[in-house]
């Protein structure tokens, strides 16, 4: 049966993106509608005012439908923000056959114990990640079955997020008459559009740089090993410009995305801008190098509380391929620079190339989620037409 079009819905605290995509017959997604929409009622990631934040997502939508001629009613959501956490928990079992040889029903076994996460009501579990079996005392194991051992321990991670916070994303989509078949984590999304096998394989962090979060994900030898978000992004970024210099929000924005910079750069911070007179604001003159200063101070801070929690997490030192950066943030100049210079570890910025269609778009690497949301689509269809749970990704298990 063939995959009828996919729409994928983000609510960014910047901008609302609606992606639609289509699988052609070697099953390669291609993006055929593309919606954006800057974002009222969300701060954080997390939705603050229902009624605006629908404005977003109806316009979006529209936008996308008018581009792809696909009516939508359905679709899939990204969901991000601080409260997104994820938790690593064992499952043990005793081989009990004569033989002690591992069986399917003793793998089905101890991943069911593995998954048996004990979290309250008020959390919500997105995704579960298969990592490595340890059979005995081997770790690392990916297919323990016909192995021999005592006791088959699997470590399974638990990506959660706060119920409530989860369901008005939800609410916001079902205002704006559109239905929410599946969510996932905006982190796990973007890195389906951006990176490779080979990057998974040699262990690398994503890093997706949105306007008021930073989502990560890590991968050691193509398993995923740490999955996080951080509630800072580029919208801090403008407000400490807004604030340091005392102009509106606009206007810092825009000085961001004119002259900003993530480092002290000497060949421009010499230079100074002239910033026009606005109502209730004279011409004045502004430093470039005070503009970096500023923009570096809040980029540095969060890419360090970024590789405290990398380290923490145990990852730092499996990260042959380096930092990928994606997202609307990944266009800050010199913002690889910084990360390089934090991580100590080779950077690039990543676009969505595991999907088609966006070769012409004026910053991909903004689309890396939605168009990652399409690909999760098409990875979870089932023939009877619904969006199911994730499962074998990246020898990993995602269930919902």
């Amino acid at each position: 049966m063939a995959i009828p079009p996919i729409a994928a819905l983000e609510i960014g605290t910047s901008r609302t993106v609606v992606c639609v995509g289509e699988v052609d017959e070697g099953g390669r997604v291609k993006i055929t509608g593309v919606g954006s929409y800057p974002t009222t009622g969300v701060r954080k990631g997390q939705v603050v005012d229902l009624t605006q934040a629908r404005v977003g997502v109806e316009s979006a939508a529209k936008q996308a439908e008018k581009m792809s001629t696909v009516s939508i009613w359905q679709l899939l959501l990204a969901t991000s923000g601080g409260h997104i956490q994820s938790v690593v928990n064992p499952g043990m079992l005793t081989i009990r056959s004569a033989e002690r040889v591992v069986s399917r029903e003793d793998i089905e076994e101890v991943t069911e114990n593995a998954q048996s996460i004990p979290l309250d009501n008020e959390h919500q579990v997105l995704h579960t990640i298969t990592q490595s079996f340890t059979v005995d005392d081997q770790p690392g194991i990916v297919k323990p079955e016909g192995m021999r051992c005592k006791v088959l321990t699997l470590n399974v991670m638990a990506v959660h997020g706060l119920k409530s916070r989860i369901d008005n994303a939800v609410a916001v989509a079902k205002s704006a008459q559109l239905e929410v078949t599946d969510v996932a984590f905006s982190g796990i999304c973007a890195a389906l559009a951006v990176l490779s096998p080979e990057q998974r394989r040699n262990g690398v962090v994503l890093v997706d740089l949105g306007g008021g979060t930073t989502n990560y994900i890590a991968y050691c030898n193509n398993v995923i090993s740490a999955v996080g978000c951080i509630a800072v992004g580029g919208d801090h970024v403008t407000n400490d410009i807004a604030q340091a210099f005392n102009m509106t929000q606009t206007r810092a924005e825009e000085i961001k995305r004119a002259e900003g910079c993530a480092v002290l750069d000497l060949e421009t911070s010499a230079r100074r801008v002239v910033l026009p007179a606005q109502v209730g604001f004279e011409e004045r003159m502004l430093s470039c190098k005070a503009l970096h200063t500023v923009i570096n101070a809040r980029m540095d801070e969060t890419f360090h509380v970024l590789r405290s929690r990398l380290d923490e997490a145990g990852v730092l030192p499996h990260l042959g391929a380096g930092v990928v950066l994606t997202g609307g943030g990944a266009y800050l100049r010199k913002v690889s620079d910084l990360a390089q210079r934090v991580f100590g570890l080779p950077c690039r910025i990543g676009l969505p190339v595991n999907v088609d269609g966006l070769e012409n778009a004026e910053q991909p690497a903004a689309l890396s989620t939605a168009a990652g949301l399409v690909l999760y689509g098409r990875m979870t269809y089932e023939d009877r037409g619904l969006f199911s749970p994730l499962r074998n990704l990246f020898k990993g298990v995602f269930r919902r």
